[in-house]
C-alpha cells in the first residue's frame, strides 16, 4: 500500500476513534502530521497538523470534517451509528495489524458500544466469553481464533 493511501487510512480511522471519544484529539492532530509527511496536502490538513497540544482539543472539532473532506475520505458525525461502525472497524483492524491483543479488541468493544451496535456485537458477546473461561471448557485460544475471526469479518464489512 502507498504511503498516501496508509496514511489515508490511518487519518480517516483515528478521526473515527476521536469521534466517539475512543482517542484524543491530539492523535488525529499527529496523524495528520503523519498524512503530511507521506505526501497528503490540503489547506485544513496543513491547519490540523499545526494545531499544538494545547489546542487540539478545540479546533480538531472544527478542522476535522473539512479536513477530511478536502483528501476525499469520509467523516461521520459524532454520535451517528456510521461512526461507531467505523470506529469499530477501526479497532479491528489495529488488532489486525498487532497493535492490540484480541482479549484487548473484544473488550474495548464491549467498553465502548456494549450490546449496542449490531455490526460488533459478536465481539461484545465474546468479551462476556473471556469473562467466563473458568466456567466453560473453551480455551482462550479458542476465543482468540473466534475474535480475530469476527476482527476480519469486520475489517471487510463496506
Amino acid at each position: 500500500m502507498p504511503p498516501t493511501a496508509s496514511s489515508a487510512r490511518d487519518l480517516q480511522n483515528l478521526a473515527a476513534l476521536w469521534s466517539i471519544g475512543g482517542v484524543p484529539a491530539v492523535k488525529v492532530v499527529d496523524a495528520a502530521c503523519d498524512a503530511l509527511v507521506a505526501g497528503l496536502d490540503s489547506p485544513t490538513l496543513r491547519s490540523l497538523a499545526a494545531c499544538t497540544r494545547a489546542e487540539a482539543d478545540f479546533d480538531v472539532p472544527e478542522l476535522v470534517p473539512e479536513a477530511l473532506d478536502e483528501l476525499g475520505l469520509d467523516f461521520h458525525p459524532y454520535g451517528s451509528d456510521a461512526g461507531r461502525e467505523a470506529a469499530a472497524r477501526a479497532l479491528a483492524g489495529r488488532m489486525l495489524a498487532d497493535e492490540m491483543s484480541p482479549r484487548e479488541l473484544a473488550f474495548r468493544i464491549h467498553q465502548l458500544f456494549g450490546h449496542g451496535l449490531p455490526l460488533a456485537e459478536p465481539l461484545a458477546d465474546l468479551d462476556d466469553v473471556y469473562d467466563s473461561l473458568g466456567c466453560t471448557d473453551r480455551t482462550v485460544e479458542e476465543v482468540d481464533a473466534e475474535v480475530v475471526a469476527e476482527a476480519r469479518r469486520l475489517a471487510d464489512h463496506p
